[in-house]
């Protein structure tokens, strides 16, 4: 048990925040900082990460006019915030948050 305290009070969490709206991110992201700082951790970021653009061409119609295309894109905004030191009541809390729909969290310890 000793082991695996130590091991959590000298890594780090890494949190990618991933949405399709840049403004909930940054929403998410500053709950997540407000919080952990409520907790007395130390936060390193909102990193901005490189934006993900998933493009799609369809054919406007089904058979002919080949030419005739439309273009779609979607695009997935990237965010990093590193916790150093994380104690077991801030791994808690934070899976505690509530946060909005269509904010995509992956929680790893580094």
């Amino acid at each position: 048990m000793a082991k695996a305290k130590e091991s959590v009070d000298n890594g780090k969490l890494r949190l990618r925040i991933r949405s399709y709206d840049h403004r909930l991110a940054d929403n998410s992201c500053r709950q997540i900082i407000e919080a952990m700082q409520r907790l007395g951790a130390t936060v390193v970021g909102p990193l901005p990460l490189p934006t993900e653009f998933k493009r799609y061409t369809v054919n406007r119609s089904t058979f002919v006019h080949k030419k005739s295309r439309e273009q779609f894109e979607m695009r997935i905004h990237k965010r990093l915030i590193d916790i150093l030191k994380p104690a077991p009541k801030i791994i808690e809390s934070l899976r505690d948050l509530n946060l909005p729909a269509g904010v995509d969290i992956e929680i790893k310890m580094v």
